[in-house]
């Protein structure tokens, strides 16, 4: 059909496959080029997986950490021999099944969208040819696994093909003893005891996981504390956490290499120690899924890590190439991911369309509490980046919190000391990726603490602390004037 625009997106993972959806429905021809299932790494092997793991894990820790001052009667003459008695175990095997099937029923899921709204699913690996023709057009060539290849003609192509787990030379994961994080799903017995390297987001929702289930857990940390690019003030409560639950947190302690030793690992640090357990996870980052794919050839710029430089509306340095994703390394996040992908429609298909802000994106770290975040930080704050007024409110203070027997957590908000508007906020608690959501409709919409403090809340709730600490900075703005 004349006149119809050709999209090829490389990379069915959020930014992927939202990008199509947006683009078919806009009018476009959108083929999605895909190797292993649309949804990638965060559906497939990522995000849904480890969500879904997690979600057992917080089963066992909510019941395990209060049943008793509930007063809960559990009948149970059967502890562990060689360790304080539990009242809940797992089946390993039973629960990864469970996460295999989610992934692989969410990834169906979103192809049957795909397909529906008209997009084209192709299986294989895309790679974006140099030049353009005289009107513009670009080409891919797509590889099947079969060795064929098929060339796509493009108005405009989306790059988001991801990225892959970063690996250590001399801590390579054979996938039964040494492991990276897409592996762990293929364990059919719990690991008695594991060592998980890295205490960034993905090491540490891992680390609090498996203690969680009934490992016995080492979390080695290169850096002073876990979590080192999220609050410290949520930091420190997530690693008091740890500890207290029997966690044995090494920080300053960089990796230099995990070998096998028998049926279990031995993981040396750089000052010459020793670490031994039964497994291990290497969780050191990810590498962008950029190389071998023609992106240079093709004029697109890429950043010294690989990622893909791009702008706020996903352009990348070549004219008709968009890109969204891990790819990018803007943010790790499906969300981000998803937005990228369709501004990058938006944009080229001539839509309304609203740059991408970093600023109001909400992000969450799933471990036991949880900690939300959005807008400015407390880093921020300290370094003179924006001048805040900053209140923290322990949950302990909650009267819903103490009736479900939690007590570790806060709820921060940021505000501009002279006219109230909330430009930040922190939430660690259980579920704060679902309290965080009021905080984010303020950042993004320029409300005030006056607007928060005064809007109703149920009571009891924990959403009840977000009102109140909107009502201290409130207080304390009204006093300063």
């Amino acid at each position: 059909m004349e006149g119809v625009t050709r999209i090829v997106i490389i990379g069915g993972g959020p930014g992927g496959y939202e990008a199509a959806l947006v683009g078919a429905s806009l009018g476009a021809e959108v083929t999605v080029v895909d190797c292993d299932g649309l949804g990638g790494a965060s559906v497939l092997t990522d995000c849904v997986p480890s969500k879904t793991l997690i979600a057992t894990a917080e089963v066992m820790t909510t019941f395990d950490s209060s049943y008793e001052e509930l007063g809960i009667i559990v009948e149970d003459d059967t502890p562990y021999v060689d360790r304080p008695a539990r009242v809940v175990g797992v089946d390993l095997g039973k629960v990864n099944r469970r996460v295999k099937r989610l992934a692989l029923a969410q990834s169906h899921d979103i192809t049957a969208s795909v397909t529906r709204a008209g997009g084209r699913v192709m299986r294989g690996r895309g790679r974006l040819e140099p030049g353009q023709s005289p009107d513009g057009a670009r080409r891919v060539t797509v590889t099947a696994a079969d060795g064929t290849e098929e060339t796509l003609v493009a108005d405009a192509v989306l790059i988001a093909t991801g990225a892959h787990p970063r690996e250590i030379p001399d801590a390579l994961p054979d996938g039964e003893r040494i492991l990276n994080w897409t592996q762990l799903y293929d364990l059919t017995e719990l690991p008695e005891e594991l060592i998980v390297v890295g205490s960034g987001v993905t090491g540490a929702e891992f680390a609090g996981a498996y203690q969680a289930l009934g490992s016995r857990v080492t979390l080695v940390s290169s850096r002073d504390r876990v979590l080192p690019g999220e609050d410290p003030d949520a930091a420190a409560v997530l690693e008091d956490v740890f500890r207290r639950r029997g966690m044995n947190v090494m920080a300053r302690s960089r990796a230099a290499a995990v070998k096998r030793v028998g049926d279990r690992v031995e993981v040396t640090l750089a000052d010459g120690r020793t670490i031994s357990g039964t497994h291990c996870l290497v969780a050191v980052g990810s590498i962008p899924n950029t190389a071998g794919i023609g992106l240079e050839e093709a004029g697109v710029k890429l950043k010294d890590s690989g990622h893909i430089w791009t702008d706020k509306v996903s352009r990348t340095s070549a004219p008709g190439v968009y890109a969204a994703g891990d790819c990018t390394g803007v943010f790790a996040l499906a969300s981000v991911a998803a937005m990228q992908g369709r501004i990058a429609m938006y944009h080229f298909l001539g839509d309304a369309v609203t740059p991408l802000n970093l600023k109001t994106v909400s992000a969450n770290v799933f471990t036991d509490p949880e900690i939300a975040t959005v807008g400015y930080s407390q880093a921020d704050v300290d370094n003179g980046k924006i001048d805040a007024r900053v209140v923290k409110l322990p949950l302990l203070r909650n009267p819903r919190a103490k009736m479900q027997g939690i007590r570790d957590g806060f709820v921060k908000l940021f505000c501009r000391p002279g006219t109230g508007i909330v430009v930040g906020g922190v939430v660690v608690s259980p579920r704060a990726s679902e309290l965080i959501h009021p905080i984010s409709l303020a950042v993004d919409n320029n409300l005030t603490v006056e607007q928060i403090a005064s809007a109703f809340t149920v009571y009891p709730s924990l959403s009840g602390s977000l009102a109140e600490v909107a009502r201290q900075l409130h207080t304390r703005k009204a006093a300063s004037e």
